[in-house]
């Protein structure tokens, strides 16, 4: 048999091991069954890919994300080594073949959806196979105290019955002590040897700052480190707004989001990688299998939804050991409207039930029937037909999704694209000699300032509600511009497609899986509050706060986040800026950046010393975001 290092430099051109990959290896390779916890960069992909070529037969990986695989089989076979990946919308004869190649052909991996092991003729072809490892990627899904869990991954430990003999790899780079203790028992891990990374990233110098313009910031962020950034936000909106915002102060800015065709995806993706654009702004759509080592900043101008991803997201940057940032930007208004916004999207029960009810009825489905039935689906159109809200309607959906009561193909995208062939002062021409369309344009260049500058997913429904039209009328007035040529215009038939995996039994479908939700909801809650807690909480070094999520405790503080910045008093004559910053405000209420420009020092001084005026009380923000003496 090789060895680990040979097959490592023949394969993947590295001379030595990541920390904790050897030990990984040697443990698989000596048949335990293994956990290994290793944090964002850690190199986990490797821990499964060495030992499986190390010997005969073939590895069985088992991962939730279709893009992860798909990426994963392509580096493989780059490096000439034969992998297969069932993903989603392959038909039953292409499943076959591929089976029959993974038995015949040599090939080394085998990567599907942990839904595809519940098809029991799959199952019973897996069972003939010559498995040397079964690898469980992103295994914190299993627990139903994760951040992503799927009750798909609670049938895995029956393949155990099948290969008693061969190790099982669980691997994950997020896990609390309990989502940890969940995993074993639910993979039926026997004698496991446990591998954990520490959770801490001295490099990265964790930052969390409230401010009332959060576009200023990033761009004082940006001019002081000019290496490769990533800014993540909520929603694809907030993605082509900044991008646009960003180029227009002078950066080169791209970004990436799910709606976004493969092409564009791989020409933003790339824009960045070489390095012709600073910065990708980005949903968490961007990332996975991304490993570009020289990132300096990641910023993120909006809450995550939780530390889990918030720590996966901001340990993109310094991968090279470099000094880095993680800047998480917050202001007064965002808590309360985060909450309000988070918790009017969970679906409850009745919700579910209703959806499921009228997306049966919407594609015709009988109750008994329905099995394996597949569709064309626009969301939108859906939610527009029986009035539902439509980021409830879409939790709803993706929750049926990780049930698997229904596929429903991650590509959602918009219906629509178009981008302006002609220069601004020429579409006023145009209105002021069309009038009939003017609110119609109107409404479009103010809800996307971008579309001059590049193509913009557009929201047919949107833009007809805004200027008091039909979507019929604002389609006519799109095909007369693109007949023009006065705009590129681009509409899609469908922009998802749901397969349906159960006959419809409607509240017997529902009652069944409805302990999920409420466990699911609750769970979510918990995180976001452990979110606020770490923007609230200032008395405390933000690096603890990450390790202490994850149950790793220590006594000592960072020395280079935010907290403990302001603890060693690097502010530049504090006491001087303090009064200054008092002599200011007696004359006239100010935002940071007045005060700034009128102090010209540094803005993170600043900012940290009307940080301790707010909290000794010497001043208060008011909700226009200005700053004035306590009265």
């Amino acid at each position: 048999m090789p060895e680990a290092q040979e097959i490592l430099l023949k394969y993947w051109k590295h001379d030595s091991f990541r920390p904790l990959q050897k030990e990984i290896i040697d443990s698989v390779l000596e048949g335990h069954d293994t956990f290994a916890l290793l944090p964002t960069g850690g190199g986990k992909s490797i821990c499964f890919q060495v030992p499986a070529m190390m010997q005969e037969g073939i590895c069985l990986v088992v991962s939730p994300l279709i893009a992860l695989m798909k990426d994963q089989v392509a580096n493989l076979q780059k490096r000439e080594i034969k992998a297969i990946a069932l993903t989603g919308g392959i038909h039953t004869e292409e499943i076959i073949d591929l089976l029959d190649n993974c038995q015949y052909g040599n090939y080394k991996f085998l990567y599907l959806s942990p839904e595809r092991l519940q098809s029991d003729w799959i199952l019973e072809r897996i069972k003939n196979l010559p498995i040397n490892l079964i690898a469980i990627d992103e295994a914190h899904c299993v627990s139903q105290w994760g951040h992503d869990f799927r009750p798909a991954y609670l049938k895995i430990s029956e393949i155990k019955k099948f290969f008693p003999k061969i190790p099982f790899l669980a691997l994950t780079a997020t896990a609390t002590p309990r989502v940890i203790e969940d995993i074993k028992k639910e993979l039926a891990l026997k004698d496991t040897k446990f591998f954990q990374q520490s959770f801490a990233r001295e490099n990265i110098a964790y930052m969390v700052f409230n401010v009332e313009d959060k576009l200023y910031r990033v761009e004082q962020i940006l001019k002081k480190n000019p290496q490769p950034s990533i800014i993540y936000v909520r929603n694809r909106k907030s993605c082509l707004n900044i991008s646009t915002q960003l180029q227009s102060l002078g950066f080169r800015a791209t970004y990436y989001h799910g709606g976004l065709s493969s092409k564009e995806k791989d020409k933003n993706m790339q824009l960045w990688m070489s390095e012709q654009a600073q910065v990708i702004v980005a949903t968490n759509a961007f990332g996975m299998g991304i490993d570009k080592d020289n990132v300096k900043t990641v910023i993120h101008t909006q809450l995550p939804e939780n530390i889990e991803n918030y720590y996966q997201e901001s340990g993109r940057a310094g991968r090279n050991g470099g000094k880095s940032f993680a800047v998480l930007l917050t202001s007064s208004s965002d808590i309360n409207q985060t909450e309000q916004q988070f918790l009017s999207v969970l679906p409850d029960k009745k919700f579910l039930n209703t959806i499921y009810v009228k997306l049966c009825n919407y594609f015709q489905i009988a109750y008994g029937e329905g099995l394996d039935d597949s569709f064309s689906f626009k969301l939108n159109h859906f939610c527009q037909k029986y009035d539902f809200p439509t980021l409830k309607t879409y939790n709803a959906l993706q929750f049926l999704n990780q049930q698997g009561i229904i596929t429903m193909s991650r590509e959602f995208s918009e219906n629509i694209t178009m981008q302006f062939l002609i220069e601004s002062k020429e579409v006023i021409r145009y209105m002021s000699l069309n009038s009939g369309d003017e609110e119609i344009i109107l409404a479009i260049v103010r809800t996307y300032p971008g579309i001059y500058e590049m193509k913009v997913p557009f929201n047919l429904s949107l833009i007809a509600k805004k200027s008091n039209h039909t979507e019929e009328q604002v389609t006519a007035v799109l095909e007369k511009l693109r007949e023009k040529e006065i705009i590129e215009y681009k509409s899609k038939s469908n922009d998802a497609t749901i397969l349906f995996n159960e006959v419809r039994e409607d509240n017997l479908t529902i009652n069944r899986v409805s302990k999920y939700l409420e466990r699911q909801n609750q769970l979510k809650k918990d995180q976001l509050s452990s979110v606020l807690h770490y923007i609230k909480e200032d008395q405390t070094c933000k690096n603890r706060l990450i390790l202490d999520y994850f149950g790793e405790k220590t006594e000592s503080n960072c020395g280079v986040c935010s907290y403990c910045i302001t603890k060693k008093g690097k502010i530049t004559d504090a006491d001087s800026i303090a009064d200054k910053i008092l002599s200011l405000l007696k004359s006239a209420s100010l935002t940071s950046r007045e005060i700034q420009s009128q102090i010209k020092l540094d803005t993170n001084d600043v900012i940290l010393a009307l940080q301790e005026l707010l909290e000794n009380n010497y001043i208060t923000i008011q909700s226009n975001n200005t700053y004035t003496l306590k009265s």
